[in-house]
């Protein structure tokens, strides 16, 4: 079996370096064991794999077959050794984290916590701020964004999505007796002063269709509790986070308008640095986020 996989490793590389010589120097063997390696490939499939000309070479039907298959075998090998080793070696050094002060308090912090215990040789450092920091100024490592991301050109992956809610107080309710969604643009709203658009939405009804809304801010703060108790006041309307409103509407100081409408899910998503390939901590921090992270 392995002289089977050393040759399939030497036709894999010889097509992605597009030359015997330049593959043969990646896998640290001569540029004629690289020939006779893929000889014997085509004498075993019994079929010829590359087409030789005085340019190099081209694959065969066959061989563009062969390559695409076993690319992504031996991409697989590479991840589940890779997850093996990650499970066994210590991860060091320092890990800077950014998010907003009430998701990290509420979702971030316990796995942060758990994260640094069965990881003892990192240092962890988490900062809540409700802005898209300048990470390479602040030498931030991973920012934990909600909702809707402007393009900033880094990088991102998403880690999971939250349902949104639209709120207002039961003595708000009956003082603004609400029987279409049309009148949301003529009450006022509490707005996050975080989002581009605080108060205008994307509506789903019932049947698929869609409405959008544009209320106009009265009161505005850049937090999610203070937004929620603002709410419950009678202050407003307001769109929160379900788990922000969860409590609330559940002791009746909060109601949700018009339920049969439903706000487009949002995504909570790490933002890294666009510099090339992201560092093992930081890869391992995410990974562990994608796969312990619950909002519910």
């Amino acid at each position: 079996m392995k002289p089977q996989l050393n040759r399939i490793q030497t036709f894999l590389a010889v097509v992605e370096c597009g030359s015997f010589s330049r593959a043969a120097e990646q896998l640290y063997i001569s540029k004629s064991v690289a020939s006779i390696h893929i000889k014997a490939l085509e004498e075993e499939l019994r079929v010829p794999l590359l087409i030789r000309n005085t340019r190099g070479f081209a694959l065969t039907e066959a061989g563009k077959v062969f390559y695409d298959d076993f690319k992504a075998i031996f991409g697989d090998i590479r991840t589940a050794l890779e997850h093996v080793s990650d499970r066994h070696l210590q991860v060091s050094g320092s890990l800077r984290v950014t998010s907003t002060a009430e998701f990290g308090d509420r979702f971030l912090l316990p796995l942060i916590t758990r994260f640094c215990t069965n990881n003892p040789e990192l240092e962890v450092g988490y900062f809540a701020d409700s802005s898209l920091s300048d990470l390479v100024t602040d030498q931030i490592d991973l920012a934990i964004r909600l909702g809707t991301l402007e393009d900033s050109g880094l990088k991102s992956r998403r880690l999971a999505s939250y349902t949104l809610k639209l709120v207002a107080s039961p003595a708000w309710l009956q003082q603004h007796p609400m029987e279409s969604v049309t009148q949301l643009g003529d009450v006022a709203w509490i707005a996050n002063s975080n989002l581009q658009y605080p108060t205008r939405w994307l509506l789903l009804g019932p049947g698929g269709e869609s409405l959008t809304v544009k209320g106009r801010a009265r009161y505005v703060s850049n937090a999610p509790p203070a937004i929620c108790q603002m709410a419950s006041a009678g202050l407003g309307v307001a769109v929160l986070p379900e788990w922000t409103v969860r409590e609330p509407l559940a002791a009746g100081r909060l109601v949700e308008l018009f339920p049969h409408y439903r706000l487009p899910p949002q995504d909570v998503t790490a933002v890294f640095h666009n510099n090339g390939a992201l560092p093992r901590k930081s890869r391992l921090f995410v990974d562990y986020l994608v796969e312990n992270l619950s909002l519910v």
